[in-house]
């Protein structure tokens, strides 16, 4: 039962990545209306920097799609787990009421961090 609950949950969180990730690319979701203005600062320096809303696109497909299937999984937590932070940072010092969403994607990540512990050991020892 829990890696059926694993599996749901995983692949929601992959394809919630791929959808953001797609995003950076397409333009296709609307910017909400009320969306705070020092977010929408925010928002605009980082697209002054050309290469870094492709580049986090790009993490975003490419981990959401490793963290979909159980093989990758731990692979796409850690591509993941640098987005992930950002996005936790910008929700908690830019735009508060976005902050349980992504509490509950960052501990999604966290939870398959901790899953796949020991494919990381060889790493750190």
């Amino acid at each position: 039962m829990k890696n059926k609950i694993l599996f749901v949950v995983c692949l929601l969180f992959g394809l919630m990545f791929i959808n953001a990730g797609l995003n950076k690319f397409f333009n296709y979701m609307p910017v909400p209306k009320d969306m705070p203005e020092n977010l929408l600062k925010v928002m605009g320096a980082f697209m002054t920097i050309g290469w870094l809303m492709p580049l986090v696109g790009v993490a975003e497909v490419i981990g959401g799609l490793l963290f979909i299937f159980p093989k990758t999984r731990a692979l796409g937590a850690l591509v993941i787990l640098p987005v992930m932070v950002g996005v936790l940072l910008t929700n908690i010092l830019q735009a508060p009421s976005g902050l349980p969403i992504a509490g509950i994607l960052f501990l999604v990540n966290i939870w398959v961090i901790i899953e796949n512990r020991q494919k990381y050991l060889p790493m750190v020892s």
